[in-house]
């Protein structure tokens, strides 16, 4: 199905036209045999960040493309209607870049072009085993000795862990509570940094997630980014602008399952005529394709805020809640569309519903992103 966008340059679109090009060529071909395999796409975002689409909120002096977070959000759309996993990395890579772009001194962004081209793939360590929404209570801890942090403690349920270049790692340098928080930037082949085996996933299964240990990792202390004591506020900023990330990544699974479920019914008949005509079935369809566009219109008024410079951290968090809502419900509905078609690795429907319950969890889960906007209504 055809999506009608009013984009704000002419650059836009052909970077959207670049995008849907890519994602058909490169993406959609491989996707079911890596999720089969468990395989990660390195070569693919690499592709993807020579062709700049690793960068694209980011300013050109670092090596970025300067692109409304409209439009990246829409670059994302894209990728994720043809390979979630892919678009997921995409997204998770540009939050790690936010750290350093944001907060960064000028001689620590001097790593931004390798990150942003994709030369360097990124990781964001902030969950922790016992900690995963209560984000100001977690007890990595790195204490300084000199011009160096000696870092200890695990993060979980970290993406790109074992594959990362660089893992942006939210630490108790300071006292309890948030303001005793700092982020560092840690490289890969740092010592005593151990990433653990990969969980076995429901969905997104080639893109690996793991513990990450440090043990007494030391760390130089120019890794430190923007002093200490602020990494929480640079954590919540960042996720901020991640939650969008997941939103868009939801529309665009939801409007890949509604397609795939439009297509099918449209073929399959029943009783002498397409299943679609049902109006039980032809309701259901037209349900999803409005909640779809409602999801769109929800998040791109979100960006536009960000993209403005003004408050859009509830209107995120809607997005988020709403966004991956709507994917759940489109695509569990969408395997019930095909029935026992809907249930067989053949059809992609069943991948799409597995990877969706992903989005409702990640980036802040939907219960905190309702506790978010039910605080602001208290305090309103």
């Amino acid at each position: 199905m055809t999506v009608d966008r009013i984009l704000p340059t002419d650059e836009a679109h052909e970077l959207l036209d670049l995008t849907t090009e890519l994602a058909d060529r490169e993406l959609a071909p491989r996707a079911a045999q890596y999720e089969d395999r468990a395989e990660f796409p390195r070569e693919v975002l690499r592709t993807l960040g020579r062709a700049g689409l690793l960068g694209l909120p980011y300013p050109q002096e670092h090596g970025g493309a300067a692109q409304p977070y409209e439009v990246y959000l829409q670059v994302l759309e894209i990728l994720a209607g043809r390979w979630l996993a892919v678009a997921e990395a995409v997204s998770v890579h540009t939050l790690s870049c936010y750290p350093l772009a944001r907060f960064g001194t000028d001689e620590q962004r001097k790593l931004l072009p390798d990150m942003l081209g994709g030369e360097l793939l990124g990781a964001y360590c902030l969950s922790e085993p016992q900690g995963g929404s209560d984000a100001a209570a977690l007890t990595t801890r790195a204490v300084q000795d000199g011009d160096t942090y000696t870092v200890t403690g695990t993060k979980a349920w970290i993406t790109h862990a074992r594959v990362a270049d660089f893992y942006n790692v939210f630490c108790r340098t300071g006292g309890p509570g948030p303001k005793g928080i700092s982020c560092l930037l840690v490289d890969r082949d740092t010592d005593g940094l151990y990433p653990q085996a990969a969980e076995r996933t429901m969905g997104l299964r080639s893109s690996p997630v793991a513990q990450v240990v440090f043990d007494a990792a030391r760390v130089p202390a120019d890794r430190l980014i923007g002093g200490a004591g602020t990494g929480f506020t640079i954590a919540m900023s960042a996720l901020d602008a991640g939650r969008l990330g997941i939103a868009a990544c939801a529309v665009g699974l939801a409007q890949a399952a509604l397609d795939y479920a439009v297509g099918y019914a449209r073929q399959r008949q029943q009783f002498g005529k397409a299943i679609i005509d049902f109006q039980g079935l032809g309701f259901t369809l037209a349900d999803h394709a409005t909640q779809i566009s409602a999801a769109r219109a929800l998040l791109l008024s979100a960006a536009r805020l960000r993209d403005a410079g003004r408050p859009y951290s509830i209107e995120a968090a809607k997005a988020k809640l709403f966004a991956t809502d709507v994917a759940m419900r489109v695509t569990t509905d969408a395997v019930q569309v095909l029935g026992g078609a809907g249930y067989v690795v053949d059809h992609p429907v069943e991948r799409y519903m597995r990877e969706a319950k992903v989005l409702q969890i990640v980036e802040g889960t939907n219960q905190i992103q309702r506790l978010v906007i039910a605080r602001s209504l208290a305090r309103d």
